[in-house]
Formats: C-alpha cells, sequence, structure tokens
C-alpha cells in the first residue's frame, strides 16, 4: 500500500508555474525599465530586482503545503480528495504569484520614471502575496492531524 501519496506535488508545481510567470513578466519590465534610463544616461535602479523576484515566494509556499498535504498521510481513498486541493490550492497560489509579477512589473515601471514609491510599491506586493498566504494557512489548518 502506498501511503502519504498526498497532491502529487501538483501545490508546489502549479505555484512554481505561476512564479515562473510572475517573475518573467516582472522581470521584462524591469528590463525595459534599465534599458530606459542607459538610453537617457542615468542610473539603472538596481531596486527594480526586488519586484521581479517577489513571485518566488509562492513557490516555497507551494512547497510547504505539498510537504504538510503529504504528512497528513491521508487513507488511499481520500487521494482524489488530496489531488483536486491540491491542484486548487496550487492554481490559486500559482496566479497570486503570477498577478504579483503583473504588478511588479508596473511598480518597476513607475519607479524607474518616477524615483518614488518604493515603499508603496513594496506594500501592493505584500498585499497580493497574502492571498498566497492564506491559501497555504486555511488549507494546512484543515488538514487532518
Amino acid at each position: 500500500m502506498i501511503a502519504g501519496l498526498g497532491d502529487m506535488g501538483l501545490s508546489l508545481s502549479m505555484a512554481a508555474v505561476g512564479s515562473a510567470l510572475g517573475t518573467g513578466v516582472a522581470g521584462m519590465a524591469a528590463i525595459g525599465a534599465w534599458k530606459r534610463a542607459f538610453l537617457q544616461n542615468k542610473m539603472a535602479p538596481f531596486i527594480l530586482i526586488a519586484f521581479v523576484g517577489a513571485p518566488l515566494s509562492q513557490t516555497i509556499y507551494g512547497m510547504i503545503l505539498r510537504n504538510s498535504i503529504q504528512a497528513a498521510n491521508m487513507p488511499p481513498e481520500s487521494y482524489t480528495f488530496q489531488i483536486i486541493l491540491g491542484l486548487g490550492a496550487g492554481l490559486a497560489l500559482g496566479f497570486s504569484a503570477w498577478m504579483q509579477g503583473k504588478t511588479g512589473a508596473s511598480a518597476a515601471d513607475a519607479l524607474a520614471e518616477t524615483g518614488k514609491g518604493f515603499g508603496n510599491y513594496i506594500m501592493v506586493l505584500g498585499v497580493v502575496e497574502t492571498v498566497s498566504l492564506f491559501v497555504m494557512v486555511f488549507i494546512m489548518t484543515a488538514l487532518p492531524k
């Protein structure tokens, strides 16, 4: 008998897909902002990398959630439920990461153009991040002990 199969890694993989999409979108915006700065002979703000890396945390949340689902060691009869649970949670984490990347892209553009507002932009990325934290924590608390 197989025990602790969990969600087959779906929560982690879906979160990682979202992180890849989010970092890609934010990265493209940061590169564009740096290019504009170079063309204008201005300093290219290195801090834009913070917006690019923000969506990576959702992959970590996906891994923590996957491990928690496996550790719950639910019976084989619940594997379909576990897979649906992991897929749904992973999609939520992934979409949060993707939207965080899109938000980071806008933040990178705005900061590079104005040189102002870093704290405000990071706060908005934090609000988007909260969705992922809620998903991870709420699913983990719903798992049997």
